[in-house]
């Protein structure tokens, strides 16, 4: 019955950007960059103090250096390319960003762009904006940061998983996926990537032992609507006790994937929510973006999961629409962007209090995507 109502419903909103529709903008359309990077209060002399959150400012071709501490935010940007989306951040400090030009390398340091990789994949199209753009979108690193691996959008057909050498800084190879690959997670020992193909109802595994791929399905919901659904996977997260791929759909069901073997099992939810971004810290817990509802009249607002290994959730509410999450590194406190690939963004962070549920602004860039603490 849900399948029913949910394509319904998808066909008349296909123009808010879960569907297929369009919603590029037209570059002079878009807004500048912060204040922040005219008069920094931590002068670019200065090291990056740890803790700070790095952000991809999708609206501003910037990513954004900002201070969680109550009353900071942005204190400095640097522009990386156009409308980046996904990062990660290695353990030497450099900044690896997926932007619709390239992939962009940033010593978060020093604070300063050292380079822009072009993308091998063919028939990205002009550089624009909006959900649909063409070039990179999630981005992840190999555990020994020796290669970065980043997902390609080809507007209106398949995808690329593209691998850079990171002390090189070239493409040294290029793999099929499925459509829109919104996310890019390796396993603990590097033997496998796996793109999250959006609009394909799938995850692509990539052995870089052999470069073969396949293609698993991940549509607890089924595949009806096509393009035009809502019931998509979005993000993913590697549990660390069994390398098990996770995705939530819709705060109801988490999707358990076996990459080796292909086989999946669902597990309850409780949010009821429309989920894009996830996390998960080193003892197992789940974090889940719920970004609002699809259908008002039956599913709850946005919100923030909270999932511990043995699956009990603690839901925590939040204002408006968001996208992304990062943990500190104590697993206290998390930061969610309120950018969203969707309309109905907002240009900065939530943060929330873990234990107590409690929750706070935080200004931060134009449309922030991807985050990580440095």
């Amino acid at each position: 019955m849900r399948r029913t109502v949910l394509a319904a419903i998808a066909v008349a909103v296909l123009a808010t950007g879960c569907g297929a529709t369009r919603t590029d903008t037209n570059s002079s359309q878009r807004k500048g960059t912060s204040s922040a990077k005219e008069t920094p209060e931590t002068p670019r002399s200065a090291k990056t103090p740890d803790g700070t959150l790095l952000v991809a400012d999708f609206g501003a071709d910037t990513v954004s250096f900002v201070d969680p501490a109550p009353g900071k935010g942005a204190f400095d940007s640097v522009k990386v390319g156009h409308a980046p989306y996904g990062l990660v951040v290695g353990d030497d400090g450099r900044a690896w960003v997926a932007t619709a030009e390239g992939v962009a390398v940033v010593d978060t340091d020093s604070r300063e762009r050292e380079a822009l990789i072009p993308y091998e994949t063919e028939g990205l199209g002009p550089v624009t904006d909006g959900e649909y753009r063409g070039g990179g979108m999630g981005i992840t690193l190999a555990p020994d940061g020796r290669h970065a691996y980043v997902g390609v959008n080809v507007p209106d057909g398949n995808g690329t998983l593209e691998t850079i050498d990171t002390r090189t800084g070239k493409v040294t190879d290029s793999a099929s996926v499925g459509r829109r690959p919104f996310d890019v997670d390796v396993s603990s020992d590097g033997r496998q990537v796996y793109a999250t193909d959006h609009d394909s109802f799938d995850v692509t595994v990539l052995d870089t032992r052999g470069g073969d791929t396949r293609r698993i399905e991940v549509a607890p919901y089924g595949t009806e609507g096509g393009l035009g659904s809502w019931l998509k996977p979005h993000y993913a997260a590697v549990r660390p006790s069994d390398g098990k791929l996770l995705f939530p759909f819709e705060g109801e069901r988490l999707v358990v994937v076996d990459p080796d073997t292909g086989r999946s099992a669902v597990e309850r939810m409780t949010a009821n929510t429309h989920q894009h971004g996830v996390t998960i810290t080193p003892d197992g817990t789940l974090l889940a973006v719920g970004t609002g509802p699809i259908d008002p009249s039956k599913d709850e607002g946005p919100s923030l999961t909270v999932r511990a290994p043995d699956g009990k959730e603690k839901v925590i509410p939040l204002d408006g629409p968001h996208e992304d999450v990062a943990v500190s590194e104590d697993g206290g406190t998390a930061y969610v962007t309120g950018g969203f690939t969707r309309d109905g963004y907002w240009n900065g962070i939530t943060v929330v209090d873990i234990d107590s549920g409690d929750t706070r602004r935080l200004a931060a860039g134009e449309r922030p995507l991807g985050i990580a603490v440095l």
